[in-house]
């Protein structure tokens, strides 16, 4: 395996709260200009998620929502979280206009919920989280490094979830 190639895990939960837990374990391996982009059909659990990824990152105080309908929700704690959800965006000039590259290289954290439909447009270094489906009670959740430095947290996460 080269240097450069992606690295991934894999993790299977049953519940909600495994999800949510799956997401903190992340969170809590963030720093400030991290991208996390997530895709996943309807219902697959990507806000449960950003729950996480918010509580992982110290985040108390308020819900996390997703923003289908504003776009963008920030939610302020040591590092902001930036939470987008492109569900509804019709093009990338959308984006633009609502500065999302400032949001994106910035000094928060990013959680791009549907980032496939800007797959084009993403940062070189991310982590990628494809959620699924196995059963009705049973989530897959594949987190993909892109990028060296976030191979090692990938790393860190997998020893946690064990």
């Amino acid at each position: 395996m080269s240097e450069l190639q992606d690295y991934s895990i894999n993790i299977k939960t049953k519940s909600v709260r495994e999800t949510i837990a799956s997401g903190k374990a992340l969170g809590n391996l963030l720093s400030p200009g991290d991208v996390v982009c997530l895709t996943g059909e309807l219902g697959t659990g990507k806000t449960c998620f950003v729950k996480g990824l918010a509580d992982g990152l110290g985040i108390k105080g308020r819900t996390v929502t997703s923003p289908t309908f504003i776009i963008i929700n920030e939610y302020k704690g040591k590092i902001p979280l930036y939470h987008i959800d492109l569900y509804r965006i019709g093009a990338i000039d959308d984006l633009r206009d609502l500065g999302i590259e400032e949001i994106v290289y910035g000094k928060g954290i990013t959680a791009i919920e549907w980032a496939d439909r800007i797959k084009d447009t993403l940062p070189d270094e991310r982590i990628d989280i494809t959620l699924k489906w196995v059963d009705n009670k049973t989530r897959f959740i594949e987190m993909k490094a892109v990028g060296r430095y976030h191979r090692e947290i990938l790393k860190k996460v997998a020893k946690e979830m064990q």
